[in-house]
This record gives C-alpha cells, structure tokens and sequence, in this order.
C-alpha cells in the first residue's frame, strides 16, 4: 500500500507535456460562448401563438424573443396560474455563474502554463462538480416555479415541472426546451478536459516506461 501511494505521489508530481497544456488552452477557448450565446432556450407553442413565445437563459441574464417581450408575454400568462414572475433579478445563477465560469478559466490558463498531473486532476474535478450542481440547480429552479403557485390565482392547475429537456404538454402549451450553444461549448470544454487528463496519463505511462528501460 505505501508503494502504491508513492507512485500516485509521483505521477501526480509530475509535469505536463505540450499537448495536454495545448488542449488546456483550447478549453479555456470554449468557455467564451458561455457569455456571449445562450445557455439554454425555451420555445412555448399555443393557438393564440402559433409563431411561440421564446425564451433564452443565458450565463447572466434572462432574454426573450422580439426583443424582450416574449418574456413580458410570459409574464402575463403566469400571472394567471399563480406562477411568479421570470426574471434576471429572481434567478440567483446570473450572479455567480459568470464568476465560476472566469475562475475555472484562470485554474485553465494557470495549469497550463505552470501546472502538474495534481493541477489538471483538481481542475477537472472542479469542472465537473461546477457541471453538475449548475444543472442541479437549474432543474430545482424550474421545479419551484412549477410547485410554488399562489393559492389566489384566477386559473386553478396542477403542480407542474417545465421539461429540462424535450418536449412537454402544459395545458393548452406545447413546450420545447433544448440546450444553448453556450451549453454545448461548455459540453464540450468538459470533453476537451477528459481528453487532456487521458493524454496527460499516457504520456507520464510512457515516460515512466521509457526511464525503466533506460534503467
């Protein structure tokens, strides 16, 4: 057992080659279009909309079709049913998504430049937690809008979720909700990054090969 924690201590220790600092560098690229495309788009369908109402999420703001005013549309609506009203103020994530998503860039570009094994195994666990409670969060946040409709409202419904992805029925609604290009760059960054720890190891398995051999 205390070999085998030494050799993960020195393979950890070890430096980053060329290609792995070079794919580092090509994720930090992809996290840009999280600021500057949408994460994430609803489009609502109706008889009364038969061009629908469109919605988009992004990294920190809440944005909509014919600029803006689908989203007052939506409103409206919801007003209805009791749901509260969708915006960039009630949505906690604009305030701290951006923030992460510059500070995993910095651990990008810092591993890159100075970093070990150690570095690269933090920051994609980093990533993949950031990942993973980002789309948590989102999910809880259209379940509450869902569940917390007030009492007094003008139309009685049913307690109901948005679709995280796909396609729904809500009443008279046909609601289609996909992922952004933001997401899909970030998607994508995060195979950029599995892709690098994989090239990572291969080159310190050689290496290590090679000096036995030498030896």
């Amino acid at each position: 057992m205390p070999g085998l924690i030494e050799k993960l201590n020195q393979f950890l220790e070890k430096p980053l080659g060329l290609r792995p600092r070079g794919l580092l560098l090509a994720a930090l690229l992809l996290l840009v279009p999280s600021y500057l495309f949408p994460l994430y788009e609803m489009t609502l369908f109706a008889p009364q909309y038969p061009d629908g109402l469109r919605l988009e999420i992004y990294s920190y703001k809440l944005d909509g079709g014919h600029g803006g005013q689908d989203v007052r549309e939506v409103n409206v609506l919801n007003h209805y049913i009791g749901m509260k009203d969708l915006s960039t103020e009630s949505f906690t994530e604009f305030k701290w998504i951006p923030f992460v998503v510059g500070a995993l860039g910095l651990l990008f570009l810092r591993t890159a430049v100075q970093g070990k094994m150690a570095n690269l195994v933090d920051v994609v666990v980093l990533y993949l937690y950031f990942s993973l409670f980002s789309l948590w969060s989102f999910a809880y946040k259209l379940y509450a809008y869902g569940h917390d409709l007030a009492p007094t409202a003008a139309v009685k419904v049913d307690p109901f979720m948005p679709p995280l992805f796909g396609y729904r029925k809500l009443a008279n609604f046909e609601v289609y909700s996909y992922p952004g290009v933001g997401s899909y760059a970030l998607l994508l960054a995060a195979v950029v990054l599995f892709l690098t720890i994989v090239v990572a190891a291969r080159a310190g398995r050689d290496g290590a090969g090679a000096a036995r051999r030498a030896a």
